[in-house]
């Protein structure tokens, strides 16, 4: 173990160790698997949106990850293929290659607490994951999923995405998501299936996610791509993230999609920065009249850069099918002027028509920029280069969409480091949050 996790608590720390203290008595108070409707046990201490009251893998067995392998004993291919509830940590830091795998989360109550593996921390490079089932918590991993030497145009498509309908009560908190191919991070499933048939239920906070490649592999030709929320997945947080150099989806909400957007940051957004409606072409083989995407898009800030189309509105849409209700956001270009908050022919609403039931911290849209900057990713006091730079654009207004992830110095490379782990027999959600309390 880490020996700075024994040196005595700082003052600055004191505030938000009694705030978890506080939740965790009350957590370990109720008895197992249950906890009061009315002050529901969060996934972790802090944790804000929606699906955030899920156990995901606490009272679970604790598997160890113990080496960088793509897959086999010891490996996070592994831990993840799991039954039962699982707390997932690591014993060792620096890069998986997945070889093009798509690593799959289909067993369900499982976190991975990417905040235990020592410096340099957990990176994934050349390939994704796909999330089809329920309960799950991941914090402090890097995504860096690139070309892995495909051909141009040649269809292969990584991204890290939720499917289906068991994906619900899912929460992914200071993760780090670059160079996706189809998208970068998002919450998907069957167009047709209705709201419990698909992804819902879900948080994506403190996250960076950027540079989706552009022309690049993707079959369809050009496709840099951030955050899409597919059609009928509700109940979608998206809060605190950087989205920096994607041309669309900043993120895009669907048909009959609900959600909040809240208190992120958007760099350098080509087409689109945040996009409400359906694509009327799409619904045609079915029955079902399609309904716009009710959104709630509160303390948002956002900036041209290089690639931003002249003018661009913070949110629009081109079927005249979203509404969102708007409060204090910012959308400047790049010489700092005013540019239109909605348009396209975006309803805006007098109330909010979606929001977690036990609230959110709201920050000022002028205070979201530094906060964001400081805080978002994974493990934001021990970043790697790609989210250094990320950052640095971010804040200098510089940088540009990517077409490979060679064009930036191509996949990171780490001597691996290993570091045993005492785990606690009481108290580990208290240990997994020291951890995170140290990088964040």
């Amino acid at each position: 173990m880490l020996k700075k996790f024994y040196r005595p608590f700082s003052r600055k720390l004191l505030p938000s160790i009694l705030c978890s203290a506080l939740l965790l008595t009350a957590m370990f108070a109720a008895p197992a698997g249950s906890s009061s409707a009315a002050d529901p046990v969060r996934v972790f201490p802090g944790a804000e949106g929606f699906g955030v009251d899920s156990p995901a893998g606490r009272g679970g067995t604790v598997i160890k990850v113990t080496n960088l392998n793509a897959d086999g004993p010891g490996s996070l291919k592994a831990a993840l293929a799991a039954k039962g509830p699982r707390i997932i940590v690591f014993e060792v830091g620096g890069v998986i290659d997945l070889n093009r795998q798509t690593l799959e989360i289909s067993e369900p109550f499982v976190t991975i607490a990417g905040q235990t593996a020592p410096s340099p921390g957990i990176t994934l490079i050349r390939g994704g994951m796909r999330i089809s089932t329920h309960d799950v918590l991941m914090k402090h991993i890097r995504f860096r999923m690139g070309d892995a030497g495909a051909a141009k145009g040649s269809g292969y498509e990584p991204d890290v995405s939720t499917y289906g309908a068991n994906a619900y009560n899912i929460v992914i908190d200071h993760c780090s998501f670059a160079w996706g191919v189809d998208e970068t991070l998002s919450a998907s499933g069957p167009r047709f299936n209705g709201t419990s048939g698909t992804s819902r239920k879900l948080t994506f906070s403190n996250n960076i996610i950027a540079e989706g490649l552009h022309d690049s592999v993707h079959k369809k030709g050009p496709h840099s791509m951030g955050t899409l929320i597919h059609d009928y997945v509700t109940d979608a947080a998206i809060v605190g993230n950087l989205f920096a150099h994607n041309y669309e989806r900043n993120p895009w909400f669907k048909g009959f999609a609900s959600g909040v957007v809240v208190n992120n940051v958007i760099h350098n957004p080509g087409k689109w920065a945040i996009r409400l409606g359906y694509v009327p072409g799409e619904w045609t083989s079915s029955s079902i009249t399609p309904q716009g995407p009710k959104v709630s898009v509160v303390g948002n800030y956002m900036k041209h850069g290089a690639n931003t189309v002249s003018g661009l509105g913070l949110v629009g849409t081109n079927s005249n099918s979203g509404e969102a209700y708007m409060d204090d956001n910012t959308a400047l270009n790049r010489s700092g002027q005013a540019v239109p908050l909605t348009f396209g022919g975006v309803k805006t609403l007098s109330s909010k028509p979606s929001w977690p039931s036990a609230g959110l911290t709201v920050r000022r849209s002028s205070e979201v920029l530094t906060y964001v900057t400081q805080h978002a990713g994974a493990r934001p006091k021990d970043r790697d280069s790609v989210d250094k730079r990320i950052v640095s654009e971010t804040l200098n207004g510089t940088g540009k969409l990517l077409n490979s992830q060679n064009e930036v110095g191509g996949y990171p490379k780490a001597t691996p480091v290993y570091r045993k782990l005492t785990v606690p027999s009481n108290g580990i959600d208290e240990w997994l949050h020291q951890f995170s309390l140290e990088l964040e």
